[in-house]
């Protein structure tokens, strides 16, 4: 791997793959849960508070154990070869599926606004998974170039369509608020269910980790970035559902399922849906690039670990995982071959993403406790008090996740289970 990496590349990835479509979509759903401007923005700034302590957890965790791989080289060093296996393999797994997910919501939204691509989707989302895996084939200095350049393209699409909403005066409608006959326990219930729609939405700012020995001074950029990333992404969404209820009021808003739609039309009228659609099309490109990167990069670590086949650990000249990367879309395609099949496959993969953060922060602890001496070039701010508040929101979250969807929370139990004879007959095929 080339240590090639600066700052800029940290930040645009991080912010490449923590603003996906959900950002577009997700405010009706939290909406719908809280009919009140307070409550609403309430939980945006909740889900960012969590997704900043946990990022002061995993920024200390990256200089410590600079090795790319995301969270799975944390989980393997701090706990043993099968945590960091169940790691690695929900990881790349769901990367992989993001990726499918990300570039149909791309074909779906070309298909929108240029109809002929209508009846061509699955293989234009095709098209858009593996064009941008040959773009990365050349090298990481390639990948990068197309990160930082999709990035600020996202983020300039943010800006226009915040822009256009505070250009336009505020809605008139009365302000919803929460009925008084709600009851604390049902408020509490609504609340716990927009904030893991918000959570998901900020899912991703742990990006730059997957690059860990390629960024050039890790001891430095790694911190900057992640931490400065997620502090740029909480403003990015508070500024864009601010921006929302400008021009809706909340009521308008609740149970849309394409929120932004609904504010660009009331906006630019008939243009509305063409145009954040497009909007939506420019801003899902990095999300595709950031997501071959990281796959790529889980599965080169675990081939590295022998965990897979050892083929999946060379590197070309210029840097790329290119089995690894191969396989990552090809991983890719069958997702989006299968359609709406894989979702279900994906909403259970989800619940590893907060397992995943809980086992790093578990990790914290240990290193603390078993190597006190090692270098720490950034050390997690509040620690104990922020690594303990990080680990027990997350374990709420998850509790709150078998409560409310039970049926793929108990899935993902049964995947688990399943995974340590998958894990025993691994260490017992070296490929």
């Amino acid at each position: 791997m080339l240590p090639v990496l600066g700052l800029g590349f940290g930040v645009a990835v991080t912010i490449g793959n923590t603003i996906g479509a959900g950002i577009f979509r997700t405010p009706g759903e939290v909406a719908a849960h809280l009919p009140s401007p307070g409550l609403f923005i309430a939980a945006w700034i909740a889900g960012g508070l969590y997704a900043l302590l946990g990022a002061l957890q995993i920024a200390e965790l990256g200089t410590m154990i600079p090795r790319s791989g995301g969270q799975y080289a944390f989980s393997r060093y701090a706990l043993g070869e099968y945590p960091g296996f169940i790691v690695g393999w929900s990881d790349w797994l769901s990367t992989c599926g993001t990726t499918a997910a990300v570039s149909l919501v791309i074909a779906e939204f070309s298909g929108a606004v240029f109809p002929a691509v209508g009846a061509q989707q699955p293989a234009v989302a095709v098209s858009v998974a593996v064009v941008f895996a040959i773009a990365q084939w050349r090298g990481i200095r390639e990948g990068s170039l197309i990160q930082n350049v999709t990035s600020a393209m996202k983020a300039a699409a943010l800006g226009v369509l915040v822009v256009a909403a505070f250009a336009r005066p505020a809605a008139g409608a009365a302000v919803a608020v929460v009925p008084a006959s709600s009851t604390t326990l049902a408020l509490a219930s609504a609340f716990i269910l927009a904030l893991q729609a918000v959570i998901y939405t900020y899912d991703g700012w742990t990006g730059v980790v997957y690059f860990s020995e390629e960024v050039q001074r890790p001891d430095t950029d790694i911190p900057r970035s992640i931490i400065g990333s997620v502090v740029a992404v909480i403003a990015m969404y508070l500024l864009v559902n601010l921006a929302f209820l400008h021009v809706l009021p909340v009521s308008a808003l609740a149970g849309q399922p394409f929120a932004a739609g609904a504010v660009a039309t009331a906006i630019f009228g008939e243009l509305g849906d063409p145009i954040v659609r497009s909007l939506v099309i420019i801003a899902l490109l990095s999300a595709v690039n950031s997501n071959h990167l990281m796959a790529s990069r889980v599965l080169f670590a675990l081939s590295r670990d022998g965990l897979v086949s050892a083929h999946a650990s060379r590197v070309n000249e210029g840097g790329t995982p290119t089995v690894a990367l191969l396989i990552s879309t090809i991983a890719a395609v069958l997702f989006i071959a299968f359609g709406q099949t894989f979702g279900a496959v994906i909403t259970v993969l989800s619940f590893f993403f907060v397992a995943n953060y809980t086992l790093s922060f578990i990790s914290v602890f240990v290193l603390r406790r078993r190597e006190p001496a090692r270098a720490r070039p950034y050390r997690a701010w509040g620690y104990p008090w922020t690594t303990a508040l990080a680990l027990v929101s997350s374990v709420a979250f998850l509790a709150g996740a078998v409560a409310s969807d039970t049926r793929n929370s108990l899935y993902a139990l049964l995947l688990l289970a399943a995974s340590y004879p998958a894990y025993r007959l691994v260490r017992g095929v070296r490929l």
